[in-house]
């Protein structure tokens, strides 16, 4: 562990323990062994996350006190929500900054909507190769034959993305998206994602000493993302949504923003140095692969923001 990552770690360690943040912390929960249970999983949290260790120890806390106003659990395991790492830059491109930022995952979703009372059901799950056999999208109704066997369904190739959810009062709503249609839906919405570059990952083209520019979440857990868009799609249009779910859905459109300006300082990277040296991937297939501004696009790394549109 480099120094400055030790740093960065006692930086939030003293800070969390200093008698301001003690003061904020109570005053917020109101609950002594709430606070203690609080900050232990959080310091727990940023000391197993080299890339939070980084950020500006107020944005964590505040941060994870959203999500625990939401009564969610900031462990990765579960899955209910992150403290994801936004770096912020100066226009010569220089880091200023290094925030945390709060990103709702789709278990956290479901788990906001379940809450509410409203929900009678509510399911997502991926489609695999050779299960789908209709989906009507006027009744909204699916026919499928699903792999009984466990690890040969995991294993299986992801072919589409099916959601629903039926209220207590019987008022059902479902949505079925393929493959096709979700990578292109990231493509387009979400700044960390460039389609191109993720089929070339798909394919192993990518050399290992570039892995490290596709740890975002779109390209590291593809079906989870997926998961996340067909639950926001599904509620945010449909569904009822209690004060929690709309406060974590106003957040969710925060780091959105967040990542569109993280977009926009690439863009103007790129055009600034149009006129230099293209990228170039060393393939097994591909002799010479020149990617377009666009292509280029997605071999940046843009702060793991990723927040499921």
């Amino acid at each position: 562990m480099s120094n400055e990552i030790v740093k960065a770690k006692q930086k939030f360690s003293l800070a969390i323990q200093s008698e301001g943040y003690k003061k904020l912390v109570n005053d917020t929960l109101g609950d002594a062994k709430r606070s203690q249970r609080f900050v232990a999983a959080i310091t727990s949290a940023v000391s197993t996350n080299p890339a939070l260790q980084e950020c500006e120890a107020g944005t964590i806390l505040s941060a994870a006190l959203l999500g625990e106003s939401l009564n969610l659990s900031p462990s990765p395991q579960l899955g209910q929500y992150y403290l994801v790492p936004f770096k912020k830059k100066d226009k010569q491109g220089n880091v200023t900054q290094t925030n945390a930022t709060f990103v709702l995952g789709w278990k956290g979703y479901l788990q906001l909507a379940i809450r509410s009372g409203y929900y009678k059901k509510i399911n997502v799950i991926a489609i695999k190769e050779g299960e789908l056999e209709n989906f009507d999208p006027l009744e909204e109704e699916i026919t499928v034959n699903l792999i009984e066997d466990e690890e040969q369904r995991e294993d299986a190739k992801t072919v589409g993305y099916y959601a629903m959810f039926e209220y207590l009062n019987g008022f059902k709503k479902a949505m079925y998206w393929n493959k096709t249609k979700m990578e292109k839906h990231a493509d387009k919405y979400s700044a960390a994602f460039n389609l191109y570059s993720y089929r070339l990952l798909l394919e192993g083209k990518i050399p290992k000493n570039e892995m490290w520019k596709y740890s975002s979440f779109w390209y590291a857990d593809f079906d989870s993302m997926a998961f996340k868009t067909m639950i926001r799609q599904l509620i945010s249009k449909w569904g009822i949504m209690s004060i929690d779910l709309q406060t974590a859905f106003e957040k969710d459109i925060e780091s959105e923003k967040a990542a569109e300006f993280v977009e926009n300082n690439i863009e103007a990277e790129l055009d600034e140095n149009a006129n230099k040296t293209p990228i170039r991937f060393d393939t097994t297939d591909a002799t010479d692969i020149n990617p377009t501004k666009d292509e280029i696009k997605g071999q940046t790394t843009l702060a793991d923001i990723d927040p499921g549109f």
